[in-house]
């Protein structure tokens, strides 16, 4: 019976073999091998548009790009990368920067349509 009970908890949304439901890695070694491009890990353009709703709010306060990474204490070739969508921001970079744009992350976010 402790079986079968274990066996429905799997089949349920949210049960214990939830992680077979998920569309990440599992684990590093999984993970190496299904990361093959930036493009290919963010296929609907998320982060394009997160990058580009940054690059508008700079832009909106005429600050350039290395102002902005520089008041934000984020390395300027990384701030390139994130307004093109090259590269995933963290939530305490997007924090940062939304406070040196004069926002919030939750505005930038919405801005850009997430």
């Amino acid at each position: 019976d402790r079986m079968s009970q274990s066996h429905r908890l799997s089949e349920e949304p949210g049960g214990p073999d939830i992680a077979q439901q998920m569309p990440w890695p599992r684990s590093n070694r999984e993970s190496t091998t299904l990361l093959v491009s930036p493009k290919d890990r963010d296929r609907p353009g998320n982060l394009q548009r997160l990058g580009a709703a940054i690059r508008a709010a700079r832009e909106n306060k005429a600050l350039s790009q290395e102002a902005l990474a520089d008041a934000a204490g984020i390395d300027r070739s990384h701030m390139g990368k994130i307004e093109r969508g090259e590269r995933n921001v963290t939530l305490l970079n997007l924090i940062r920067a939304a406070a040196v744009l004069g926002t919030t992350p939750s505005n930038l976010l919405i801005n850009s349509g997430l």
